[in-house]
């Protein structure tokens, strides 16, 4: 059982778990503004643009009944206008979030490089080259 805690708790405590928690915390809060986008500015610009509300004070489309099963495509309408809104933000939050990782990435790219060699080292290689080869040209002779 000790052994069981220890392990879930590694896992509850891990880097992702955690950011995936603060991003749902921080999705639910954030759906409840976008929700409040369209329904008190978007809905009331559209409904001037249309004609204004219904009866039922729904907005976008309305409702209709068939046999007496109420249909609401108004708010249908409404939810897709916030899934939209929320998509779009997502897609802006993840791009600006991969820009971000891509120029860190290529920041640690250029320092990990290793510089090319300086002119003394240069210069040193074909010092040592030189050496070898005459070396080398000294023991064909004997």
């Amino acid at each position: 059982m000790k052994k069981f805690l220890e392990e879930f708790k590694a896992f509850a405590l891990k880097g992702n778990v955690m950011d995936l928690a603060v991003g749902v915390i921080i999705g639910a809060a954030f759906q409840n503004i976008v929700t409040a986008l369209t329904e008190n500015f978007i809905n009331p610009l559209i409904a001037l643009c249309t004609g204004g509300a219904g009866e039922d004070g729904v907005v976008i489309g309305g409702t209709f009944t068939i046999n007496g099963v109420v249909f609401n495509y108004g708010a249908f309408i409404s939810a897709i206008i916030n899934f939209l809104i929320m998509a779009f933000i997502l897609f802006l939050l993840i791009k600006g979030v991969n820009k971000l990782m891509t120029i860190g990435k290529k920041k640690e790219a250029a320092a990990a490089a290793p510089a090319g060699p300086t002119k003394d080292q240069e210069l040193l290689m074909e010092i040592r080259d030189l050496l070898k080869a005459q070396s080398s040209s000294e023991t064909d002779k004997e």
